[in-house]
């Protein structure tokens, strides 16, 4: 990527324009092939905007300790943030997610318009924000036919819209995609396929992960709040065992990510997520599926709680018995789930951290933006978060979620009076031959 890496020379043009059409073919592969890569681009350094009250209220300390004030502090604002969003209830922690999601968008994407400015190119930020319009909306309008699928139905217009859904969503891409090739500079092919292919990643990262994020919420709140709960206590408790016992480095990519943080992390994140677990699995609001109500056209929180959150009793191995003096142990089954999703965001979600750490360091910045002070932006928050959004989407599809009647039931509405006539004969028949309804011969008698 070598139109990327440089910056200078805003005019210049790595052939000159009088050797011919058969040059201007080669021109992007003699570039590069022919340039040394000089490294990354230079972005622009983000300043230190960390609150006057708290510089002067910590400047005595040293710049070590002073971090840790800045960071536990506003670690501290955020959390009570998160469960004013909580409380809020289903709706805003939505519009939080799609917030957050538009902010990580624009924080990658700047970066590659840092680069990409310098060379006076119409239309990339244009493109990529009508871009992120076009998946936000083949998104969310598929989760809104989903959820909302009687509602729809019940409106003409939104009918009408969910059932081309799919072919207007694909109308305003090609639209986007015709924009692109009709902004194509001669000799600038290769830098502006780079950024092409720069948005569409963000867009993977950034946009499917919200879509993963918001069906999580739709399956039970503690779907949502659990896993993100424990990406941010692995966060916490590695930085501070590394903060206070770090020795060992664990990765070059983070120089200050210790074996120690690691590990102390990880036995700190499974013990928080069961405790977690235990307390939420007894409520409701928090387990039941958020679902649509058609009388109140509100959302609601209510039902009848599975098997997953309900007590029952486990047998305990021989060795935990003569350890502990326990033969059986109560336990919500929910929470052995959350081993497993505590383990993930504490082995594999740093992961996600490392991969935005390759990215800074390739690029010579320290963070995403610096919205947060002593955090910077709020990518550099949420790097971790959107991969664990991918497992848990995937654990629960694989693991949890089965068929789910009242979404059929939705279905079969929608169909016209003789395939629903269908429908039942052939249900009613099945059910007959399987002893499950008394024979026909006797039910017409």
């Amino acid at each position: 990527m070598t139109e990327l890496r440089h910056r200078g020379a805003t005019d210049a043009d790595p052939l000159s324009e009088d050797k011919g059409s058969e040059s201007e073919l080669r021109d992007g592969a003699s570039d590069s092939d022919s340039k040394v890569d000089s490294g990354p681009p230079e972005v622009a350094v983000t300043s230190d905007d960390t609150p006057e009250v708290l510089n002067k209220a910590l400047s005595g300390l040293s710049s070590r300790w002073r971090n840790w004030w800045v960071r536990g502090i506003l670690t501290m604002a955020m959390i009570s943030f998160f469960f004013f969003i909580i409380y809020m209830g289903p709706i805003v922690l939505m519009m939080i997610v799609l917030c957050v999601q538009i902010k990580c968008f624009q924080e990658i994407i700047h970066i590659g318009y840092s680069v990409y400015h310098s060379y006076h190119l119409p239309w990339f930020r244009s493109l990529s924000w009508y871009f992120l319009l076009c998946v936000n909306y083949f998104f969310y309008g598929e989760t809104v036919t989903d959820c909302f699928f009687t509602l729809v139905q019940r409106e003409e217009p939104l009918r009408i819209l969910s059932k081309y859904h799919r072919f207007i969503s694909f109308a305003l891409y090609l639209t986007g995609f015709c924009m692109f090739v009709l902004s194509l500079v001669k000799k600038h092919y290769r830098l502006q396929f780079y950024m092409f292919g720069w948005t569409h990643v963000t867009l993977l990262i950034v946009v499917t992960q919200s879509h993963f994020i918001i069906h999580n919420l739709f399956e039970g709140m503690i779907w949502f709040i659990v896993p993100i709960s424990c990406v941010i206590c692995n966060d916490i408790m590695a930085y501070m065992f590394g903060f206070f016992f770090g020795r060992t480095p664990l990765i070059k990519l983070s120089p200050k990510k210790t074996w120690e943080g690691f590990i102390g992390g990880f036995f700190a994140t499974v013990v928080f997520g069961i405790l977690l677990s235990y307390v939420m699995a007894g409520y409701r609001y928090f387990v039941c599926p958020v679902e649509f109500n058609n009388d109140t056209n509100r959302f609601q929180v209510d039902c009848e709680p599975s098997e997953l959150f309900q007590l029952t009793d486990y047998i305990l191995p021989v060795f935990l018995q003569s350890f502990t003096g326990w033969t059986t142990v109560r336990l919500y089954p929910f929470q052995i789930h959350s081993v497993a999703l505590s383990a993930f965001a504490s082995i594999m979600g740093p992961f996600g951290g490392f991969f935005a750490s390759g990215f800074k360091r390739a690029f010579k910045i320290k963070d995403f933006a610096n919205t947060i002070p002593g955090h910077g932006g709020i990518m550099d928050r949420f790097d971790c978060q959107y991969l664990m959004a991918t497992f848990v989407n995937v654990y629960i599809a694989s693991f949890i979620r089965g068929p789910n009647p009242s979404k059929v039931i939705q279905q079969l509405l929608a169909l016209r009076p003789d395939q629903q006539l269908y429908i039942f004969n052939s249900l009613k028949t099945h059910l007959t031959e399987r002893g499950l309804l008394p024979a026909l011969e006797r039910a017409a008698a």
